[in-house]
């Protein structure tokens, strides 16, 4: 079993890519950006924000996925395989040992599948906070919003660009810190 570190939380946000209605034949939804926000435990500041491209295998970015994340298809082309991503994942942040979050479940049902397909080993814990469904409880919303609405109840400005994952990832950290800081203020 792996050793649980309690320092800080990894906050993921994924794109992949998309198309107005059904995939084309013989393409999949796959991810092509892992951003990521580290969030310090007991302070929740936010430490680190970063980007990894990842070359997608199955299928190709549209135009639309271009209009939505501003990825293009020569940008993705020029990322890791995803085995490589995971790895960085689980080396250089030690994903299986630590907690990690995500808007939703979106991202991490998207790397149980790819994970799944692609036979490589899932990077991270058990251990995930769905901050999507945290905000909904901590503010007895009537049903779960999206992430720019949730910085608009919280009254913080989109920082970056939405649907980037690196960003989304950053604004994301920012509303489970204020989650987690509401919490301890009780």
């Amino acid at each position: 079993m792996a050793k649980k570190l309690l320092d800080q939380v990894l906050v993921i946000d994924i794109e992949a890519t998309c198309w107005e209605g059904q995939p084309p034949e013989g393409q999949e939804n796959e991810i092509i950006e892992i951003g990521l926000c580290t969030l310090q435990v007991g302070s929740w500041q936010r430490l680190e924000k970063r980007s990894i491209l990842v070359r997608p295998e199955h299928s190709s970015v549209s135009p639309f996925c271009t209009q939505l994340t501003t990825l293009t298809q020569e940008q993705v082309a020029q990322g890791i395989a995803f085995a490589e991503a995971c790895a960085i994942l689980t080396g250089e942040f030690r994903s299986k040992e630590r907690v990690w979050a995500s808007y939703g479940d979106y991202d991490r049902w998207m790397f149980e599948k790819q994970c799944q397909a692609r036979q490589i080993g899932y990077p991270f814990s058990s251990r995930h906070i769905n901050v999507k469904t945290l905000l909904v409880l901590v503010y007895a919303l009537p049903r779960e919003v999206g992430m720019a609405r949730a910085l608009e109840l919280l009254h913080f400005p989109l920082e970056g660009t939405h649907h980037r994952g690196d960003d989304d990832a950053w604004n994301i950290a920012g509303i489970l810190a204020t989650l987690l800081r509401r919490n301890n203020e009780g």
